[in-house]
């Protein structure tokens, strides 16, 4: 296993690094970047991305979580998925490719992915939280989200949707993601339609998706893009250094953006009371009739 600290040509200068974002926020501020927490849980598709950017922007200070290893069927979307990481650690690859921007990064690492024994020390210290998680993995990503609506932690979902990116914001003193997705007391597949439709509110995605068989929620599989893996963690990125500077308009749910770049559409979305919302209540009963019936 290769070690995490790269062999870097010079020594780091964090001012010079990141000298290229002064303008956009003050020296101040990146001080102030410079000085935050965020979690990440999940590293593949949008995680991974996550990361980098967050990395780029400054920030220092991470907990990282995945249990999974990269293999082929990544190339499509991971921005640590190459032939040289083939069958390696998530976590490992993508620490060592973020201390390849700054060696001086502090990361703790959560080989194991986040559990229910490790939730809290995964949160300890955060500013922030960003969702990587797999689509399908629900239990783990609505306890965490819990969590960190207890401990007043702004939580993040960023959803790659063809090729375009749904996000939405769970702020301390506003709708959580219970109240929104509404996920309790539902069938394991039932969670899973609620978790897809609650993202996108404005299904941009879902007129240019050519082969709807591929979308198999019952079988936890579905399509994916590499611009949709980006688009994610710009927009991501942005709320992120909104909550952390605490400036410019916060978007929390029941509000949330859409942005799809196929349809040159950005909407901004909200759904008063969630997926019990009229409108919602609609769309899950045609996307039951789309989707669960195999």
């Amino acid at each position: 296993m290769m070690s995490d600290a790269p062999v870097t040509p010079e020594p780091f200068d964090y001012a010079t690094a990141f000298s290229r974002t002064i303008g956009w926020i003050t020296a101040t501020e990146q001080a102030k970047l410079r000085s935050k927490r965020v979690a990440i849980a999940g590293l593949g598709g949008v995680g991974g991305s996550h990361l980098l950017t967050l990395t780029r922007l400054g920030i220092q200070s991470f907990n990282l979580a995945d249990l999974d290893r990269f293999g082929t069927e990544n190339f499509n979307r991971q921005a640590g998925a190459f032939q040289s990481t083939i069958d390696q650690p998530k976590v490992d690859v993508m620490a060592r490719m973020a201390r390849d921007i700054n060696p001086d990064l502090d990361i703790n690492k959560f080989p194991g992915g986040v559990t229910l024994d490790n939730m809290e020390q995964f949160l300890s210290g955060v500013d922030l939280y960003v969702d990587g998680l797999d689509f399908f993995v629900l239990d783990i990503r609505a306890r965490l989200f819990a969590l960190c609506a207890e401990r007043g932690i702004p939580a993040i979902t960023a959803a790659p949707l063809g090729m375009g990116a749904a996000v939405l914001a769970f702020l301390p003193g506003h709708m959580t993601f219970e109240e929104y997705f509404r996920l309790e007391g539902s069938t394991p597949n039932e969670q899973l339609l609620r978790f897809m439709v609650g993202l996108a509110p404005a299904v941009l995605h879902q007129g240019y998706l050519v082969d709807p068989s591929a979308v198999d929620l019952v079988h936890q599989r579905g399509p994916s893009t590499p611009m949709a893996c980006e688009i994610c963690a710009g927009i991501a990125g942005t709320q992120a250094l909104k909550i952390l500077l605490g400036r410019g308009e916060l978007i929390a749910a029941p509000h949330g953006l859409h942005f799809d770049a196929y349809r040159n559409k950005l909407v901004r979305t909200w759904r008063p009371g969630g997926n019990n919302n009229p409108l919602q209540r609609l769309l899950l009963s045609l996307a039951r009739r789309r989707f669960m019936r195999r």
